[in-house]
């Protein structure tokens, strides 16, 4: 399995940034990212209803409840960006999307020699309860879901 780096935090800018190598064709990891039958395999288990920009849906994780999740901009195959009420720091709120104390996350895919690189950004953690560590946790958790992301598509899964 690929190795990558961890995540980086910019706390001035309030983001979480994560950039991984995947021998994987690039229309393979964009199914992986964009698809809920196949986000559900690496990720939390995902329903969307509808396609592209302005879908809403959920996420599920074990142990953290239903997430709110809505498809903000998509450009195939080459971006897509997600906003997610998932403050680690409050009780979820699967009822919808809060604008106010949401981030985003922007999946960007570019094709490399030997696969996809795949960078991940997840911005507006000012507007969560608790900033910093809601960054520290969603920094490890793209840590440990990309690193399922790579080992699923290059078959260690």
């Amino acid at each position: 399995m690929t190795r990558n780096e961890a995540s980086v935090i910019d706390e001035g800018a309030f983001t979480v940034r994560r950039t991984i190598r995947i021998a994987a064709p690039l229309d393979k990891v964009w199914r992986a990212v964009t698809e809920p039958e196949h986000i559900s395999r690496w990720f939390g288990e995902t329903v969307l209803d509808g396609a592209g920009a302005g879908a809403t849906g959920t996420m599920t994780f074990d142990g953290y409840g239903v997430i709110p999740l809505r498809v903000e901009a998509i450009d195939a195959p080459r971006s897509v960006s997600y906003r997610w009420g998932n403050d680690d720091a409050q009780p979820r709120r699967p009822e919808g999307i809060d604008e106010a104390t949401t981030t985003v996350f922007t999946f960007t895919l570019d094709e490399v020699d030997g696969g996809t690189e795949l960078t991940v950004v997840e911005t507006g953690f000012d507007r969560t309860s608790d900033p910093k560590f809601n960054m520290t946790e969603h920094a490890d958790g793209w840590v440990s879901e990309l690193d399922k992301l790579v080992a699923l598509l290059e078959g260690d899964a």
